[in-house]
């Protein structure tokens, strides 16, 4: 299982697979509560290897199959840190990378601190910073600690994701069993709390590279309409997809057209 070793006892999981014939590397940035899975659904890692692309996917140091130190803060600049070094070291041809939610932000943070991108993706990412996010933010690490990941989804996945992902995982989720609070010291509570300091005020407009912006508009929670166009418009170069069919999730939502759209999007590069 490889690992990439950052300090004694730390380090992060991660799937690199070298482009062949297109000679470009998706490098994936997770949500804060996702993982390497996500990427390599059959319609998305497979379907993008399959027509010459690379792909690399990794774990956050708290996410699934990672080793991380009980002192380590899990913040937004340690995990911006770690994609560098990552990156750094694997050197993945022709780096599209690709961020959902908050990793669409942690990507254009390491962007701006040098590290080599042809291009980012950014799948509902663009929200600006104010009361309202600040209330989500501690709103959700407030449910963790009550709940666990459970309370969180439940609570809401009725605002971000379209009817028929939400019924499909209905099934799943709703049960008698109590209510488990996550323990101060697991990894993905350390990560929500630790995201709550996350810069959303950021310059969007220093990234001079061609950026596709996928937004799911059954996206409740994050999506204003006016902010994202307020934000987007201040890239040189974007382009815009809209899915009208899914929110906050996209490529769990709809892989196949995900994927259409980041192959369409790369084929310049």
């Amino acid at each position: 299982m490889p690992h990439y070793e950052l300090s004694p006892g730390e380090a992060l999981y991660y799937e690199y697979d070298p482009p062949g014939a297109r000679g470009a590397t998706f490098v994936f940035v997770n949500a804060l509560t996702g993982n390497t899975g996500t990427w390599q659904h059959p319609e998305i890692g497979p379907r993008l290897r399959a027509a010459g692309y690379g792909t690399l996917a990794w774990n956050f140091r708290g996410q699934p199959q990672t080793r991380f130190g009980a002192q380590t803060q899990l913040t937004p600049p340690l995990i911006v840190d770690d994609l560098k070094h990552l990156v750094a070291e694997l050197k993945p041809p022709k780096p599209i990378v690709v961020g959902l939610s908050i990793g669409g932000l942690f990507a254009a943070q390491a962007i701006l601190g040098h590290m080599p991108a042809e291009a980012l993706v950014l799948i509902n990412t663009l929200r600006k910073p104010g009361v309202r996010l600040e209330w989500i933010n501690q709103a959700t690490a407030a449910l963790a600690r009550i709940g666990g990941t459970r309370l969180i989804m439940e609570a809401n996945l009725p605002q971000l994701v379209n009817p028929e992902q939400l019924a499909a995982m209905r099934r799943t989720l709703f049960g008698t069993e109590p209510y488990l609070p996550m323990s101060p010291g697991d990894g993905l509570y350390r990560l929500i709390e630790g995201s709550i300091a996350a810069d959303w005020n950021f310059h969007w407009e220093r990234l001079k590279l061609p950026i596709l912006s996928m937004t799911g508009l059954h996206d409740r929670v994050f999506y204003v309409a006016e902010d994202v166009d307020a934000l987007a418009a201040r890239f040189a170069d974007c382009r815009r997809v809209n899915f009208k069919d899914a929110g906050h999730l996209i490529p769990i939502e709809r892989p196949q057209a995900f994927t259409r759209a980041l192959l369409e999007f790369a084929r310049p590069f």
